[in-house]
């Protein structure tokens, strides 16, 4: 049995192909190992979002024969889509599938002993392939949707991964009951723009709003939660059915970008500050105690002082949870590359500190918030130092005393207090509460 490991850089979206691409290894006779078990194989699942990706990208490709002088390493993802030639030339690379490819792995490599690259236009990634994380993480990452039609201009999504395409409703309930056959409590549906779910073919015949209403109905899944959503797409309709359910938690993660309106439109966004502040005041007031994740880029071209403290100041004011803050990074072939106004590195970093402090204020604000209510929390097998760690329902991080019978359960609990780690301590309560 020849032995095959994977790593992952990247979006929940990759971690459920690689778990998909390693049952098809697995299928075949080969053995998954870990990554310094001397695999014979290396599959290299790549993202290209950031500069700091593709860098990556070259150091595990290094450790890689370091740990198997002989393993045969091959690179898929985002990154081999968009520069197949530049990856082949890395030191130790063996082969390189594009997004058409990645998923007929044995169609071109076979046995896994010739060296090739197979990345064709983007325009041929056509087919949707279905996949979901199992047996890697306490929740499971279920793919919905892939692709986008959207042209952000920062963005080489829809050059690495094609057109917006989507499974159907039918499909996914039947992946989601499969799931449920395991133990897996929670789901996170997952895609590039799950939104945009409902694409076939090229055309819309399904909306994400029935979606998520079919999946509420499927038994044996404690949580389904809802990853990454653009705010032109997250609908009063999704949000108001989502505050009534009985399996989405309420928890959103809102891509915002810029509180500018002015670099808004520089981005191609496809709404304003006003849309997402609706978006965010609908949402608290059907679920107090959301919590709302957003994405924001500090350092667009054109971005001036002024702009970046208009975003600061609308972030302040908003009843958000925490931000994912990037840094811009100029990506080739994108409209941005190009714009006049490039915010020197140095700026852009200082932007990134403020909004990261900006983060940490908002996160503590909203833990404290939740102090004293019942919440319902699943138990990861995350153990450190005689502490085990866990999520409620609506994203607080909590910390308590190990108990190997809580890993992978659902437990009532009120949280008490924050400790020095920034964790919320708990003590169990009397019955569980639905959110």
């Amino acid at each position: 049995m020849k032995k095959v490991a994977f790593y992952t850089l990247g979006c929940k979206l990759n971690y459920s192909e690689t778990s998909s691409i390693s049952r098809m290894f697995e299928d075949k006779g080969y053995r998954k190992v870990d990554f310094t078990d001397q695999p014979d194989i290396f599959i290299i699942n790549t993202c290209s979002v950031t500069e700091n990706a593709d860098k990556k990208c070259k150091k595990i490709v290094k450790e890689a024969k370091k740990i198997s002088p002989e393993g045969f390493v091959t690179i898929i993802g985002c990154y081999a889509q968009l520069k197949p030639k530049e990856i082949s030339e890395i030191p130790g690379v063996n082969a390189v599938l594009g997004a058409a490819e990645k998923f007929r792995l044995f169609d071109y490599l076979d046995d896994f002993t010739q060296d090739g690259v197979y990345a064709s236009e983007i325009s041929d990634a056509k087919t949707y392939n279905a996949s979901y994380s199992i047996a890697d993480r306490t929740r499971t990452f279920l793919k919905v949707q892939d692709g986008c039609n959207y042209g952000c201009a920062f963005c080489t999504i829809p050059l690495a991964r094609g057109k917006s395409r989507s499974d159907t409703i039918e499909n996914i309930i039947n992946q989601a009951k499969e799931i449920a056959k395991t133990e897996v409590k929670e789901v996170v549906l997952t895609g590039v723009n799950i939104g945009d779910f409902g694409i076939q073919e090229g055309k819309r015949k399904e909306k994400f709003i029935d979606l998520v209403k079919a999946l509420d109905e499927v038994e044996g899944i404690d949580r389904f939660r809802i990853s990454s959503i653009e705010p032109n797409l997250l609908s009063n309709e999704v949000i108001e059915f989502v505050a009534k359910s009985r399996r989405f938690v309420p928890h959103f993660h809102i891509p915002l970008q810029s509180g500018s309106d002015t670099i808004l439109k520089k981005m191609n966004r496809r709404y304003l500050t006003d849309l997402y502040k609706s978006r965010v005041s609908t949402i608290k007031s059907l679920m107090p105690d959301c919590c709302i994740g957003v994405d924001v880029i500090v350092g667009f071209p054109g971005e001036t002082e002024e702009e970046f403290l208009t975003t600061y100041n609308f972030l302040n004011e908003l009843e958000i949870s925490y931000l994912h803050v990037f840094t811009y990074s100029e990506r080739a072939n994108t409209k941005a590359v190009d714009m006049d106004g490039a915010v020197p590195q140095s700026e852009r970093n200082k932007r990134s500190k403020m909004l990261r402090g900006l983060s940490e204020k908002k996160k503590r604000y909203f833990y404290e918030q939740q102090l004293g209510k019942n919440f319902n929390v699943l138990f990861e097998e995350d153990i450190q130092d005689g502490i085990m760690n866990g999520f409620t329902e609506n994203y607080v991080r909590v910390a308590a005393k190990y108990d190997p019978v809580l890993v992978n359960e659902v437990k009532p609990v009120v949280l008490k207090e924050i400790n020095e780690n920034g964790q919320v301590e708990v003590e169990e309560a009397e019955e569980v509460l639905s959110h």
